[in-house]
């Protein structure tokens, strides 16, 4: 049994591994970048990090990405949300959604938490099989335990052989992922700024486009809580993310050629 699953999982690689080499897959995406996928973090039973003033990032960072999809049609750009309202969304869900619409860029929101109170700010991470730090790899850690039940796809992180197929997909979008990272901090972290960072985030790995996961604040930070409470601070967040995907596009767009988009 363990032969035949190694047998299964390095034939699947090695189909990703031809794909990713062959013509056909530029021609499976859009020429020009046209869709968002928004994934707002946790939902239903799984609430996520807690504030100790009791806010819950479930709802925080839904409430973030609505504000966020509400901006981006006007720009030219079509919206796919993973979860709109507060219902438990498992990670294959996620990714399938991602991957099933061929979206062009994969955006997942969150709300952090620490053991010190003082830790506050913004982060912004895009995959890694190996992690930039150990407080990197501890987020990852909750993150995929917080979806373990949900038909076992958090194993990934753990299986070298999926690992390895994950690698072989993110490798085609790194350099992507790694520039909308950039950007979403230099739009969101002005003074708060925990920087970009790599980790082995499950729900990034099973995603077939650029992808980040943006941890908008510290639930745990009694002025991180405070200023998420704001409406003005998420609609802050949303319009700071939007500029940002307005800049990834325009810059997909010019490597592929693509005509430069109007209403910016």
């Amino acid at each position: 049994m363990k032969d035949r699953r190694i047998g299964i999982a390095l034939g699947v690689a090695a189909c990703a591994l031809a794909l990713l080499s062959s013509p056909a897959s530029s021609e499976s995406r859009p020429d020009r970048f046209d869709t968002v996928v928004i994934d707002a973090g946790h939902g239903g039973e799984n609430q996520g990090a807690r504030g100790g003033g009791g806010l819950l990032e479930k709802d925080l960072v839904l409430d973030v990405s609505l504000r966020l999809a509400k901006r981006l049609p006007a720009r030219g750009i079509g919206v796919v949300l993973t979860r709109s309202d507060d219902r438990f969304v498992s990670l294959e869900q996620r990714t399938s959604i991602a991957n099933d619409v061929r979206g062009d860029l994969f955006i997942s929101i969150h709300a952090n938490a620490s053991r010190s109170r003082s830790a506050r700010g913004i982060e912004t991470f895009f995959v890694s099989l190996e992690a930039s730090d150990e407080a990197a790899q501890r987020l990852a850690n909750l993150e995929n335990q917080a979806f373990a039940g949900s038909g076992g796809v958090a194993k990934i992180a753990d299986d070298p052989l999926l690992g390895i197929l994950g690698d072989l997909i993110a490798t085609e979008h790194l350099v992507e992922s790694q520039e909308f990272s950039g950007l979403v901090q230099s739009k969101l972290a002005t003074g708060r700024s925990r920087g970009v960072k790599q980790a082995p985030f499950v729900v990034l790995m099973g995603v077939q486009m650029p992808a980040a996961l943006v941890e908008i604040g510290f639930l745990t930070n009694p002025a991180d809580e405070s200023d998420l409470r704001s409406s003005a601070e998420r609609d802050r967040l949303a319009e700071g993310l939007a500029e940002a995907v307005v800049e990834f596009a325009k810059r997909y767009d010019a490597r592929r050629g693509a005509a430069g988009r109007g209403g910016d």
